[in-house]
């Protein structure tokens, strides 16, 4: 069982309406939720929003197990250090007074929430409108009030301003089309290729695989200065050498060591002689740490995180469909580090889906599953709108 959590960066915003938490729920996730049920962490003093996190309606409804999804929900509340919390049940049709999953979803979740963070406030969102799930008076009609009123909130005001946009679902959070067939195709070549000198530095010696991986990483540096229009004009992008390359860990791990600012030469010295030297092992080891730790940490820089990104999007355009799941790992990587965790479990679900054991894949959807954040968000207050 997995669910979507997200915290953003965005300068604060206070919340002091219920419809103003609800407007904020799919900016939160970056997509309009169906038949799900998201919990709101509202941490102390001020009630500022934590965690958003979302499951499927049908797993915390479920008569048998949705009682232990909605534990493990508030435990994970409890770890963004939840004072209360509210529930937004995304459902068809009104559900008050009706038997079904929406209600047992309601009853599970306010359960569990009682010891430790309080009654929980309930509010539903269905095809027409929106509703508290406790009010039976003229404060909440049949069918809800208008959704049109969740568009006229200060969150919704403040995101449109920003430039921020809501995916009409899940799936379209991330779209990463397809280069043309050509491309493609010439893309494949190389990939082909590089393998193959891979495979022949791996007979050749230490000293040959040594300096496949350091040709991989520099491939990877040119693919970042194509996306940052810092490359030279006769220079061909390597999508298919990063590729091929990404499927080595140590090659890998030197990718993501060059994320964090600071790192200077260190991934390349990681790669130097059959086993990583012990003050690079060390170095190489803090350095992830700040990333992914839990731990004060760093946040991602702006514009080189962006460009990381564009880059990797780009290996998995032009690469060979299902099996990128070292391109999407990273990728998921990043996007949990900037703090949207709703993009990274989607990117996680695909790269599992394209190697079920890929090591660093099944680390980070541990994280997220256990709702632990980088740690830069973890010592800053969070904001209303992040």
């Amino acid at each position: 069982m997995r669910w979507g959590a997200g915290m953003t960066t965005t300068p604060t915003l206070r919340v002091n309406e219920p419809r103003e938490i609800v407007s904020l729920v799919p900016y939160r996730l970056g997509f309009r939720p169906r038949d799900s049920a998201v919990a709101v962490s509202l941490r102390a003093p001020r009630g500022s929003v934590g965690l958003v996190m979302r499951v499927d309606l049908s797993a915390i409804g479920d008569p048998v197990v949705g009682r232990q999804v909605a534990r493990a929900m508030v435990g994970t509340l409890g770890r963004d250090r939840a004072s209360s919390s509210v529930l937004v049940v995304y459902t068809d049709e009104d559900p008050r007074g009706v038997d079904g999953a929406a209600g047992r979803a309601v009853e599970h979740f306010r359960e569990a929430a009682e010891a430790l963070l309080g009654p929980a406030a309930v509010w539903v969102v269905t095809d027409h409108g929106y509703l508290s799930y406790d009010c039976t008076g003229a404060c909440c009609p049949p069918g809800g009030r208008p959704l049109r009123e969740l568009e006229s909130t200060q969150v919704s005001a403040r995101m449109v301003l920003e430039g921020a946009t809501i995916a009409e679902s899940r799936d379209a959070v991330v779209r990463i089309a397809a280069a043309d067939s050509q491309r493609r195709r010439v893309v494949a070549r190389t990939r082909r290729r590089w393998q193959e000198r891979g495979a022949e530095a791996a007979q050749d010696g230490p000293g040959a695989v040594e300096w496949w991986r350091a040709e991989s990483l520099a491939s990877w540096r040119l693919a970042v200065d194509h996306v940052a229009g810092r490359a030279p004009a006769h220079a061909r992008a390597p999508w298919g050498r990063v590729e091929a390359g990404l499927t080595d860990r140590r090659v890998r791990d030197a990718v993501l060591a060059s994320f964090v600012p600071g790192a200077g030469d260190l991934p390349e010295r990681s790669l130097r002689g059959t086993t990583v030297a012990a003050p690079e092992d060390a170095a190489l080891g803090r350095l992830t740490a700040a990333l992914m730790g839990p731990g004060p940490g760093v946040r991602p820089p702006q514009p080189e995180t962006r460009w990381h990104e564009q880059a990797l999007e780009a290996v998995v355009a032009h690469g060979r469909a299902g099996a990128q799941a070292p391109a999407l790992t990273l990728l998921a990587l990043l996007a949990w580090w900037r703090g949207d965790g709703a993009r990274a479990q989607i990117l996680l679900d695909r790269a599992l889906r394209d190697d079920a054991e890929h090591r660093l894949a099944v680390l980070l959807d541990s994280a997220l599953a256990a709702g632990l954040g980088p740690g830069w968000t973890r010592t800053e207050e969070p904001d209303a709108a992040g």
